[in-house]
């Protein structure tokens, strides 16, 4: 996806089209899809596998890859970060924009009233498109939706309204309204807000029932960076990390980038194993998912009166009832035995011996089994982690093989067992903040000596609006139509973040997306490394802090230049840059840089094991905090790790002024990250970035 050709009369369409002519001749209008063609120059289309390596070998084609599907990955949580409804707040937050690409947004929720607001900020160039279900105003200034191959499934809506809900939640987490008492049947009441109410919300729906397309995305991003958006929220993701240039995500983040617009990524959702992270480019902002101080339990009383504390968002309230075990009821009449039945599979369990009753299930599941067997609740036990709660269809407590174990000996020593799920209550959560487990970890698999995620953010049982076109679980059999929900996910960090980011963007909106990104980073809160034994991997630099990221006082500057000389050092051709830039762009030795001299908030360098290695990194920082200033750098390392700051002092009398330094870092890496820090502090202002080592080899 290059940028647009700057020649007057230039069509993007009639390009597009010749240049398909040449593969698949007379056909080519009816085999293209969509042109690309307000921010950057590409195009979907219809190919044979024959086709698409034909056209990837062609003059001026930089990649072509498949359309792939890709996954979608606030009462409290706002004020946990330190970050409450009374903060000091910019007279520019009503222009800023913030782009939601995601399942669209439900326009009557609450969270979405524009009561107060005055008309769009001039800069806005896009529209609305108001089929007849759906209405902009002055706080949802825009909104439109996508789908290349026009396959609108059964359920989804032909137009920017959400039937998910994922959209709503996130764009409500981001930019919605102040209101209170919101709450999921009195669980997590409180006010829901967004991180900038005062912003304008411009929608991109992108992701539909059975997920969100390539095409679809980078066809949003065309749109957003032409319609004059602030800040790109983005909470999608695959399933494996992609070459920069094989990414529509990365894509769309470098044209945004190149045109002022931070876009904020989710890390996705495949944690706690390494290297799962999936939004990685340094041009965008990846985003893990922490805790918060409140979760959600269900206890589970046995008709013996004992108690036994579960994990679950139970909204249900019911009485004893008889309790069986899955495995004893299997549904021999389809072919099932105990060993299928005691996971509670669909289908698997016999309707008659479970109908009315709670069904104790081996193995955490959606609940849709236990549903479809007519059980009025489900009490599930497995090993799995227990650090966020889900949502079930019907009454669910989640528990640990160990209390598991005592509720299947009850039934199994009990002539009538009987047992009552809870409805769930909140209670304090003293370990938060922490990286949930989900929550995909570094380190970087595309390039190892980019320290990513780059923060993290709130994404545990976050309360916030949701599409009443669907339900709690949006599960057949759930009949709860709710305005506001509590779910968990990267998904839910990333809006976060994207708020925080247009907070810093309305206090300084000449700031560029990587200075916005450097404040973010250099000022998070550190989180501790004993609740987070994947260290930097789990939460890069910390905990975003959004009050202390508008006054960052130095921050890490970059543009498009910096990032050219990365992919240059990253082994990207002359050619393939010049497509994606529009410009002469080569790759020399002088513009040939190194991952490590990339002007980042972060310091990372790997090597295989039991290797001692040197590597220094070259730095510059910009003066955004007190006009005369004096910072020290601080270093803090452990035992083998060095690091060196050439020159340790820097001096400023400007706003605006710049130094340069180097950061030398001596490692020895074995099996443990090493984890250090550099923190420049002049008494007033403490900007700090992480410092890692770890050995590429298990």
């Amino acid at each position: 996806m290059g940028d647009l050709p700057k020649a007057r009369g230039f069509s993007a369409t009639a390009s597009h089209t010749n240049i398909l002519r040449q593969v698949v001749g007379r056909l080519a209008s009816q085999s293209l899809l969509h042109s690309y063609k307000r921010s950057f120059n590409g195009f979907v289309a219809k190919l044979t596998e024959e086709e698409r390596n034909r056209l990837s070998t062609m003059e001026g084609v930089v990649s072509v890859f498949p359309s792939r599907k890709k996954q979608l990955h606030t009462t409290r949580s706002w004020d946990f970060i330190g970050f409450p409804q009374e903060v000091v707040r910019a007279k520019l937050e009503s222009d800023i924009i913030v782009g939601m690409l995601d399942t669209g947004v439900w326009p009557e929720s609450k969270s979405f009233s524009d009561e107060g607001f005055g008309p769009p900020p001039s800069k806005w160039k896009g529209s609305c498109q108001t089929p007849s279900n759906f209405t902009c105003n002055n706080k949802i200034i825009g909104a439109k939706f996508y789908r290349s191959d026009g396959e609108i499934g059964v359920g989804d809506f032909k137009s920017p309204r959400d039937s998910e809900g994922h959209g709503t939640h996130t764009a409500s987490t981001a930019a919605g309204g102040i209101v209170d008492e919101a709450s999921l049947f009195g669980l997590g009441s409180g006010t829901a807000r967004g991180g900038v109410p005062s912003a304008r919300l411009a929608v991109y729906k992108i992701c539909w029932a059975d997920g969100c397309y390539d095409a679809d995305i980078l066809a949003a991003f065309d749109d957003a960076i032409a319609d004059g958006v602030d800040i790109i929220s983005l909470s999608v993701g695959g399933s494996f990390a992609l070459d920069y240039f094989d990414d529509p995500i990365a894509i769309g983040a470098f044209h945004s980038m190149k045109n002022g617009i931070l876009t904020s990524n989710s890390a996705g959702n495949s944690g706690p194993d390494p290297a799962t992270i999936t939004n990685l480019s340094p041009w965008s902002l990846s985003v893990a998912a922490s805790t918060i101080d409140r979760k959600f339990i269900a206890f589970v009383q046995l008709g013996n009166k004992n108690f036994y504390q579960g994990f679950a968002v139970n909204t249900f309230i019911s009485g004893s009832h008889p309790i069986v075990y899955g495995g004893d009821v299997p549904n021999t009449a389809a072919g099932y035995t105990g060993a299928d039945s005691r996971y509670c599979f669909p289908d698997s369990l016999d309707n008659s011996s479970v109908a009315g009753k709670i069904v104790f299930c081996d193995e955490l599941s959606d609940g849709e089994g236990a549903l479809q067997s007519g059980a009025i609740g489900t009490i599930m036990q497995d090993g799995g982690f227990k650090d966020h709660a889900f949502s079930f269809p019907l009454s669910t407590s989640y528990l640990t093989l160990e209390d598991g174990a005592k509720v299947l000996t009850f039934i199994n020593t009990t002539s009538k067992p009987t047992a009552t799920i809870l409805q769930s209550i909140d209670v304090k959560d003293s370990l938060a903040p922490f990286v949930v487990s989900f929550s995909s970890r570094g380190p970087n698999p595309i390039t190892s000596d980019l320290l990513k995620p780059d923060l993290t953010a709130p994404g545990v049982d976050i309360v916030a609006s949701w599409s009443e076109a669907t339900t709690v679980t949006g599960l057949v059999g759930d009949k709860r139509v709710v305005p506001y929900n509590i779910i968990s996910g990267t998904s839910m960090s990333c809006p976060h973040a994207t708020g925080a980011a247009a907070y810093v963007k309305s206090f300084h909106p000449t700031w560029s997306p990587a200075a916005i990104k450097s404040a973010l980073m250099t000022t998070a809160s550190t989180l501790s490394a004993a609740k987070n034994t994947d260290v930097e991997f789990a939460y890069g630099s910390g905990q975003i802090d959004p009050i202390k990221a508008a006054q960052p006082g130095l921050i890490y500057d970059a543009g498009e230049a910096d990032f050219i000389k990365f992919l240059c050092g990253q082994g990207y051709s002359s050619k393939s840059l010049q497509i994606v830039t529009g410009d002469n762009t080569t790759c020399t030795s002088a513009t040939n840089g190194t991952v490590w001299d990339l002007n980042y908030p972060s310091f990372a360098l790997s090597a295989e094991s039991g290797t001692s290695f040197t590597r220094t990194f070259h730095r510059t920082v910009t003066n955004v905090g007190t006009p005369a200033s004096t910072y020290k750098a601080v270093t803090k390392a452990p035992s083998g790790l060095s690091i060196k700051v050439e020159p340790s002092v820097l001096s400023f009398n400007a706003i605006g002024q710049k130094q340069s330094f180097t950061v030398t870092v001596a490692a020895k890496v074995g099996s443990k990250v090493l984890s250090g820090s550099l923190v420049w502090d002049d008494g007033a202002f403490q900007v700090r970035s992480p410092v890692v080592a770890y050995s590429t080899s298990s």
